[in-house]
């Protein structure tokens, strides 16, 4: 920005009375001259894309002020939302002769919780910094911040969670947010920082305040995150107005659980029953046209049906929808035929239920001495695994494990898994597993208990069991025992196990299935 350009500029926004603007890339070459009004400004859309998380855009907005102030907040805004080189003013201070500029830039966070610095107001006339050097100076600065998370290509996605915690639901909060975390992990996703929003009431357009996204999108730009989950569920209209104010994907909670269940199909039901839930979700978004659909392609949020399908019409939607279902018909018709065999042998069968990640496959393997895949991970647990087990001797018993469940399990999967959820129906007991080492454990046994109920099997009986007391503090177990009727074990530790097929073998007995010997 030389003098003669600086005075040119402010004497055309002084005749105009308006404000002009230039964008300038690196190279000193200016690709927009903008023309604002007497107060302030609007950026257009740049063509410009950044480089990689700890780059910015390429482009440096100088314009005029009218009215001798310095740098705004919206002009701060702009610098962070657009993750520009600079943004800086051209004004005439009081005083002063000639035209002054301010420039402001972005920087990394820091303990003063600073989002940006300033170059002190000098006249132009005096203005001496290498352009060049200091922007590359800047980002080197941030590279060496944020560490080695912030290579270009990196495998993870790194992303900010946003909770939003409504007056009534203060309860449990931080278990919450962790249970959102283990998602994030589950999906691959590293998780840099945790916004907790309490907003009086959800806002239409962003579910929270403009002003709150806009400092969260600042943390993510100076986290290096690049991805923005929120744990209610977004709208289409939300999801296209928080993507218009920022460059970030934006994704709720259930496009997270879909895409980790879409990660984890391996079979050819789990595949239909994943594709089914997600075209079903985005079905009522396909009428969006816009720069915030189309960042839900690939990656997380986007997995299953991939991004040609996710283009289709609503039309095609639907009639893929209705072959999946057909598809899905005919599996069923397998399956129906092997739960008539397993009604036919009168043997037993009991179903391990339960939250996702209370160890139910480690107990399937403990009992039936299999070697189901176990991760601590949720939903590392798709398809329904059916096992014999032999305890005592000469006695077998048919052991199921299904589905983790969990709280505000999406609508669109619970359909989708409805088939898998039959095979509840058949069971004689379903064994409700909880983690008791959960701080929330209460409130996710309601949770199962709902699922439980809203698949009209509230008539089945259940055993309560309370597994992984080896990570608790044991003097409060014979209480909540009592309290719920339930068994206590550890799968890990291998303990509580024989009491445990005791009351199993109880509770079957005392709804009079048989039990099946060798003979």
């Amino acid at each position: 920005m030389t003098a003669d350009l600086a005075r040119q500029v402010m004497e055309i926004s002084r005749e105009t009375s308006r404000q002009i603007g230039l964008i300038i890339n690196r190279r000193g070459i200016i690709e927009y001259v903008i023309v604002g009004d007497n107060h302030r400004i609007e950026i257009p859309p740049l063509k410009h894309e950044r480089t990689g998380r700890a780059r910015f855009r390429g482009v440096r907005f100088i314009h005029t002020h009218l009215r001798g102030e310095l740098l705004s907040r919206e002009d701060l805004t702009d610098l962070a939302l657009l993750q520009l080189d600079l943004v800086a003013c051209i004004t005439e201070m009081p005083g002063e002769r000639g035209e002054t500029i301010h420039a402001g830039y972005l920087v990394p966070e820091n303990k003063a919780g600073r989002m940006w610095d300033f170059m002190e107001p000098v006249p132009v006339t005096e203005l001496d910094v290498d352009f060049t050097e200091f922007i590359t100076e800047l980002e080197n600065e941030f590279v060496r911040d944020r560490g080695k998370f912030y290579v270009t290509k990196e495998k993870h996605d790194r992303c900010v969670v946003v909770s939003v915690v409504l007056p009534g639901r203060e309860k449990h909060v931080d278990d919450y947010t962790a249970e959102m975390r283990d998602l994030c992990y589950s999906a691959g996703i590293t998780v840099v920082d945790t916004v907790v929003q309490r907003p009086k009431e959800l806002h239409p357009r962003y579910l929270i305040g403009r002003g709150k996204i806009e400092e969260i999108v600042i943390k993510c730009q100076q986290a290096g995150a690049d991805l923005l989950l929120f744990d209610e569920e977004l709208t289409p209209g939300q999801i296209k107005n928080i993507s218009a104010i920022t460059e970030l994907k934006v994704i709720d909670r259930n496009q997270l659980i879909l895409d980790i269940f879409a990660s984890r199909a391996n079979t050819t039901e789990s595949r239909i029953q994943v594709e089914l839930a997600q075209l079903r979700y985005i079905m009522p978004r396909l009428t969006e046209k816009s720069t915030a659909f189309s960042r839900l392609m690939g990656g997380i949020g986007g997995r299953g049906p991939g991004e040609q399908k996710l283009e289709v019409d609503r039309r095609r939607v639907r009639d893929r929808i209705s072959f999946l279902e057909r598809r899905l018909t005919d599996i069923c018709k397998v399956r129906d035929k092997k739960r008539e065999r397993r009604r036919a042998s009168l043997i037993p069968i009991v179903s391990i239920v339960g939250y996702t990640n209370s160890g139910k496959s480690t107990l399937l393997n403990l009992l039936t001495k299999s070697r189901v895949e176990v991760e601590d991970k949720p939903f590392s647990t798709l398809n329904p695994t059916t096992r014999i087990m032999k305890y005592p001797e000469r006695k077998k018993i048919i052991l199921t494990d299904t589905v983790g469940f969990i709280t505000h399990l999406p609508e669109v999967l619970l359909r989708a898994f409805m088939a898998t959820l039959e095979e509840l129906e058949d069971a004689h007991l379903l064994l409700h597993l909880v983690d008791i080492s959960a701080a929330d454990f209460e409130d996710r046994i309601d949770s199962v208990e709902n699922v439980i109920n809203s698949l009209g099997l509230s008539h089945k009986k259940r055993l309560t069991v309370f597994n992984k007391t080896d990570k608790i503090d044991r003097t409060f177990i014979p209480n909540v025992e009592k309290r719920y009727n339930a068994v206590s074990i550890s799968a890990f530790k291998k303990e509580g196990i024989d009491r445990l097929v005791t009351a199993v073998e109880g509770a079957l007995a005392a709804g009079n299935p048989v039990l099946c010997t060798d003979d």
